[in-house]
């Protein structure tokens, strides 16, 4: 059903002359009649009957009204629900517990008139081929790593280099160590569960390992966070490589040690991705606002892969 000509016969309706809807649509008085006569074709019934003071609805034009007042405020409704700004944004943090994730909460501190939807996707090429089909509006990534090339239309801006900590058991070899630099770690297990090939933080911990000798170790289904805290917690041998930014919570007889790598600190890169068509405010307040507060980090203090560097300077 032609949704103008529905629009057309409520104005016709409201007004009581064609000449008088034609003036609100801003269109010819033949227009008009020419609307809905196709209107009246297509519903294979009389809406209006002609008068000398203009025009009435006939009984099946008064049983149509209603009907059609709906579908104007459908059509109104269903815009408006695309509307930008009308709907919330949506965001991919690959985590619920990242850094990422941290990020995108303070910004919602700060901002709690834009309204979010928080999403996890897994891989970089699944969180980019949402943002182009419109099915997430931003997504952070390490978007860099080898192999993994944007589309033109997908943009991406630098928003935060996450420093990793080694995490220890009270029983391993650093437990005491107020720092650690990242060769003294050649020789040791670095247990990473959950280091999927292919993925951007494999890339990021492969060259990770071939900088400095690690041995990392990704062997083993990863059963979360929790999980990797109580194996490292009672081994003397086994430790593990987690953000400084990452919330943990556990058992005060783990006695878990948080030592800061220096010399040089290996970081995480994280960018922000969105699409370049994309205009819903919300994604612009988020851009300004991780601009704004997006920490720097001194040169020469901090290792990144080569990768992260070469998407920095583009």
């Amino acid at each position: 059903m032609d949704l103008s000509a529905v629009r057309t016969f409520v104005a016709a309706a409201d007004a009581g002359q064609f000449q008088e809807a034609a003036a609100v649509l801003a269109v010819t008085q033949q227009a008009v009649s020419k609307r809905i006569a196709a209107l009246e074709d297509d519903l294979g019934v009389r809406l209006f009957t002609r008068t000398p003071r203009g025009a009435r609805l006939t009984v099946d034009g008064q049983a149509f009204l209603p009907h059609a007042r709906a579908l104007l405020l459908a059509e109104e409704r269903a815009a408006a629900s695309v509307r930008p700004g009308s709907r919330p944004l949506r965001v991919d943090v690959i985590g619920r517990r990242t850094a990422v994730a941290g990020l995108l909460r303070e910004f919602h501190r700060t901002h709690p008139a834009v309204a979010l939807d928080v999403v996890t996707l897994f891989h970089v090429d699944e969180a980019v081929e949402a943002l182009r089909s419109g099915a997430i509006d931003a997504t952070f990534r390490a978007v860099a790593a080898p192999g993994c090339r944007l589309p033109d239309d997908v943009a991406a801006m630098p928003v935060l280099d996450e420093p990793l900590q080694l995490i220890t058991g009270p029983a391993h070899e650093f437990a005491g160590a107020r720092v650690v630099a990242p060769a003294q770690l050649a020789g040791h297990r670095i247990w990473i569960p959950g280091a999927v090939p292919g993925t951007e933080w494999t890339a990021y911990y492969d060259e990770l390992a071939a900088t400095f000798g690690l041995s990392i170790d990704a062997i083993g289904p990863d059963f979360g966070v929790e999980s990797l805290l109580d194996t490292v917690a009672d081994s003397p041998v086994v430790a593990t490589l987690l953000s400084d930014r990452t919330p943990l919570v556990w058992p005060a007889g783990y006695d878990l040690r948080r030592i800061p790598l220096r010399d040089p600190s290996p970081v995480y890169p994280h960018f922000l991705l969105w699409h370049t068509a994309n205009r819903h405010p919300g994604l612009a307040a988020l851009r300004a606002h991780l601009e704004a507060t997006r920490p720097h980090l001194v040169e020469g203090e901090a290792w990144k892969p080569t990768w992260a560097r070469a998407a920095e300077r583009r």
